[in-house]
This record gives structure tokens, C-alpha cells and sequence, in this order.
């Protein structure tokens, strides 16, 4: 089971939180294996100059089975750069569940991928310096579904909500690709198991 993070200058590190809890369920599932992904392989820079080292780049990254779309302030350039959103078609088209974190969203929401489906993004924001992006979501992308929830899953393609709820959404994958009492452990050796049953109770998760 190989899971790929997709990453870019600008991510916010919180989002690598995906890679965490990725890297707290490979105790109970060894079989598990997490690879980084980026426009092009080797060091990143992510937000507030936190340097990762991407495996691949989007011209010769592996399959997935799944692949999760970090986000961070980075992300408004992405939703240009063609050789990203052209990696996005083109996983999408695959066996692969795209999924997203944060403004990740905004990301996939660019590539067209989230056309005629339903989906979520960051929602809080400081007030007065910027939009939320859920309600730009909702504006400049007509054609998505856009939804308050904690996350949406729409089959071959997931959307979370923002920052922390990337916890959630790896979470969720986890029961999908590997079993709900993979993903309950993986919660528990976390101490992640109140916060995640609190989210749920204030949250909706959408399935479609």
C-alpha cells in the first residue's frame, strides 16, 4: 500500500501532519509505504523556510494508491502551474484516490478534477487579511459542489477540511485503503481518539 504527499514551496508544515499520521499507522501496518511528491525532486521549501526532501517529481512519480494534496500559502501558484495540474489530470484519471488537504483543495478545484463533484476546503482564515477559501471555492469554481464538512468523500477523489483536519482525512483513507481497525489504532497510539470522535460530532463527513 504506497501512499504519495504531494508537496510544493509554500506548504504549510502543519499539513505534513498527513506524513505523520501516515508514519504512526506504518507500526500497525508495516505493509504501508509514504513517498513525497513535488514539481520537481529534491529540497522544498516549505512555508516559513522548512526545507523537505521531495522523492519524486511529477514527470516520474510511481503510481499511488492513494495521493494526498497538502496545502499552505503556496498554493495559488500551483493553481497556475501547469505541470502540477497536468500531474493531477492525469493521476485522476487512474486507480488512484486523489485526495486533499486544506487548500489543497483550491488546488485540485483548478485542475478541473473536482468538476460535477461535491468538495471542501480551509474554512477559517484571519479576519480582514484574507477571503476564507471555502467561499472562494464556492465563488470562482461554480461547477463544484462546495460544502462545509470535515471532509467529502466522493469516491476516487477526497477533500478535507482545513490545517488539523488533515489528520481526519489521512485517518479516513487508512479505514478505506486498510480497515477501520487499522485507522481506530492508528488514532489510538496517536491519543488522537477524542479528537477525532469530537470532529466527527461537529462536522459533518459527506459521502457521496
Amino acid at each position: 500500500m504506497h501512499f504519495g504527499i504531494f508537496i510544493y514551496d509554500g506548504v504549510e508544515p502543519i499539513d505534513l501532519a498527513t506524513f505523520g499520521v501516515l508514519s504512526m499507522a506504518r507500526r500497525v501496518a508495516a505493509q504501508l509505504r509514504i513517498s513525497t511528491v513535488a514539481p520537481a525532486a529534491g529540497p522544498v521549501r516549505l512555508s516559513n523556510d522548512l526545507e523537505v526532501n521531495a522523492n519524486f517529481s511529477v514527470s516520474n512519480a510511481p503510481a499511488f494508491d492513494a495521493l494526498i494534496v497538502t496545502g499552505g500559502p503556496g498554493w495559488e501558484a500551483q493553481c497556475k502551474h501547469a505541470p502540477t495540474l497536468n500531474y493531477l489530470q492525469r493521476t485522476a484519471k487512474t486507480e488512484t484516490i486523489v485526495a486533499s488537504v486544506c487548500t489543497g483543495g483550491m488546488i485540485l478545484a483548478a485542475s478541473g478534477v473536482l468538476n460535477g463533484l461535491s468538495a471542501t476546503t480551509k474554512k477559517e482564515v484571519i479576519e480582514g487579511r484574507e477571503v476564507p477559501p471555502l467561499l472562494r471555492m464556492r465563488r470562482e469554481y461554480p461547477q463544484v459542489d462546495t460544502q462545509t464538512a470535515l471532509l467529502v468523500d466522493s469516491g476516487h477523489i477526497v477533500t478535507g477540511g482545513g490545517v488539523t483536519l488533515c489528520i481526519d482525512l489521512t485517518l479516513h483513507l487508512l479505514e478505506r485503503l486498510l480497515g477501520a481497525d487499522v485507522a481506530a489504532e492508528t488514532a489510538r497510539i496517536m491519543e488522537y481518539t477524542t479528537a477525532r470522535a469530537a470532529n466527527r460530532s461537529q462536522l459533518p463527513t459527506i459521502v457521496r
